[in-house]
């Protein structure tokens, strides 16, 4: 490799695993910071209790009951490779956090252990539920996080690019870092910068693939971990969606951006070790024929919304005894499409999965509580663990619907690149919306039965005020906010005399068909400026929704999983 000099020069600027072995402690956490000073005088928020109320501390057991001693190693080994994306995670999120949190390791002051669990749940200093303010110290949160230098800009990088063009790829790469060498800009690969970490991570996956009796499984895992090794992802994704019903699965890999607030390409580490729950599996399968049909019928020219006839589409549902890296902190995914590489999209389609115990958890204390808050009584009652379910299945089958490529002036561009940070709240409204638009569809198609429409709509806004209490410095609460007050302009959404939001049922299709039409057409053209002047105007969170939903205070704002294996990060 011709840069091998200067990307070796660079690793000592990178964070690498300690050489000291963690240690197991008291609560499932490790830490390897006995060598570090103890933090003085930290300036930590002063609610710091009501924050940590907002997150409910939920169990998610290892059911092992049936499983064979093989297959409790498999599974063993699956988590044991999670821990070292955990590892990178962290430092890709926010370094000093990281110190921070293994400095308090064995402090027992009660203060301390609460700041160190909110560390833990949003893996950095900034609050995912407060716009990304520090809860600790005042250093407002950097943009490119680890992932870019510090103080560097999005208009310094396309001036780089710009003056460089053959540097375009390697800065923009989804995993490189970037970093200065001299006065040039520099992309150091995921796989030299993390080695430390992916290397045994790969050796983890090796060993997992002797053990698994599913020859499939067995090949991907072979792939993943070669691909661990150099960044290349696409044959170990292609075998994935390969994948026939498997017993267990594993996400393990960096897929989604949303950390990134600098450019909105680099991709963060996470991982889901997973176990096919094969009943609610099979009532997916009647999605699946419908695919290509809902593609054919979005409002998008032919041309932007290329056939899905003929690709794959799995669907599968899973309980996920652990997660790792971006699937564990913040935003806790009930499910997901993957992988986003729009040349697989092309070529063999994406993998939907549902991940049920995070769902069932988050159903029972969140969505339905919360809509008895801000919802008529008899609406709230429509809302139901059967419609958000149905709604998020159509989310995820959203995701790999609408335009492959943004479609510019300068040609075939990759949507996320050519939409920049805002692309991550796009495309979690497009997912919602167009997920909605298909929902309308099957019912009009007999599909789905015509009495459970107004079910569908009521466990979706339910959905909403649920999302939306994130606020905007998350993508899915930018998302939902945007959605909440496009509705609410067309009357679809209603607040009454009471303070509650009503949902005007007839006026819900044309809407949603409209919103839907808009921010397709937003992806197809990959037009920023419309797309930051579309969020601009609607994410802004009204003074009275605001109230509302301080009436639900004691309603949790997302989970906090207690897994039955330990947690830790060095």
């Amino acid at each position: 490799m011709k840069n091998l000099g200067w990307l070796l020069s660079l690793l000592v600027l990178l964070p690498m695993a300690p050489c000291s072995t963690a240690q197991e402690e008291p609560g499932g956490v490790a830490g390897s910071a006995a060598d570090r000073p103890q933090p003085a005088n930290l300036e930590v928020v002063p609610d710091l209790d009501q924050r940590l109320a907002k997150f409910r501390q939920v169990r998610m057991p290892f059911h092992s009951a049936n499983l064979t001693a093989r297959e409790r190693e498999l599974v063993e080994k699956l988590v044991d490779a999670s821990r070292y994306l955990e590892e990178i995670y962290w430092r890709q999120s926010d370094p000093e956090a990281l110190s921070l949190y293994q400095s308090l390791s064995g402090n027992t002051h009660p203060k301390d252990e609460k700041l160190r669990r909110y560390l833990w749940i949003n893996a950095s200093r900034f609050d995912l539920i407060d716009e990304n303010k520090p809860f600790v110290g005042t250093t407002p949160m950097p943009p490119g996080r680890g992932f870019y230098p510090d103080g560097l800009t999005r208009q310094q990088v396309e001036d780089f690019v710009k003056a460089h063009p053959e540097k375009k790829a390697e800065i923009y790469s989804s995993t490189n870092l970037v970093r200065w060498h001299g006065d040039q800009l520099l992309g150091v690969p995921y796989h030299i910068a993390y080695r430390s970490f992916l290397e045994p991570a790969a050796k983890d996956l090796q060993e997992a693939a002797r053990l698994s009796a599913d020859p499939g499984f067995a090949d991907f895992l072979r792939l993943r971990a070669r691909a661990l090794l150099d960044d290349d992802y696409f044959q170990s994704d292609l075998a994935w969606l390969d994948l026939k019903n498997p017993k267990f699965d594993i996400i393990f890999a960096p897929y989604e951006t949303y950390l990134d607030d600098l450019l909105g390409v680099k991709a963060s580490y996470g991982a889901a070790v997973l176990i096919r729950n094969e009943e609610e599996s099979r009532k997916l399968e009647m999605f699946q024929k419908y695919v290509p049909d809902i593609q054919d019928a979005l409002p998008l020219a032919p041309e932007d919304r290329p056939s899905k006839r003929g690709l794959q589409s799995p669907m599968e549902v899973m309980d996920a005894p652990y997660r790792a890296g971006d699937l564990r902190h913040g935003y806790q995914a009930v499910a997901d499409n993957l992988p986003n590489d729009p040349r697989v999209h092309e070529q063999k389609g994406s993998k939907k999965i549902f991940f049920k115990n995070f769902m069932d958890a988050r159903v029972e204390y969140i969505i339905l509580p919360l809509a008895r808050y801000v919802m008529p009584p008899e609406q709230a009652a429509e809302a139901s663990g059967e419609g958000y379910l149905l709604a998020t299945i159509m989310h995820e089958i959203s995701h790999g619907l609408g335009p492959a490529y943004a479609r510019t002036a300068s040609g075939k561009v990759d949507i996320r690149e050519a939409i920049g940070p805002v692309y991550s709240g796009l495309e979690e409204a497009k997912a919602d919306v167009v997920g909605m638009f298909g929902m309308q569809w099957l019912v009009e198609h007999g599909a789905l039965p015509k009495d459970k429409l107004e079910e569908y709509y009521a466990s979706y806004v339910a959905g909403i005020f649920r999302t939306i209490r994130f606020g905007t410095g998350e993508a899915h609460g930018q998302a939902e906010m945007m959605e909440f007050n496009y509705l609410s302009e067309r009357g679809a959404i209603q607040r009454e005399s009471s303070g509650k939001y009503a949902i005007d049922y007839r006026a819900m299709p044309g809407a949603l068909a409209d919103l839907a039409k808009e921010l397709l057409a937003i992806e197809a053209t990959g037009d920023r400026p419309r797309a930051e002047n579309w969020f601009r105007k609607y994410d802004v969170m009204p003074a009275e929704l605001t109230a509302a939903l301080q009436t639900a205070s004691q309603v949790p704002v997302d989970l906090d999983p207690i897994f039955s294996f330990a947690e830790r990060v060095r």
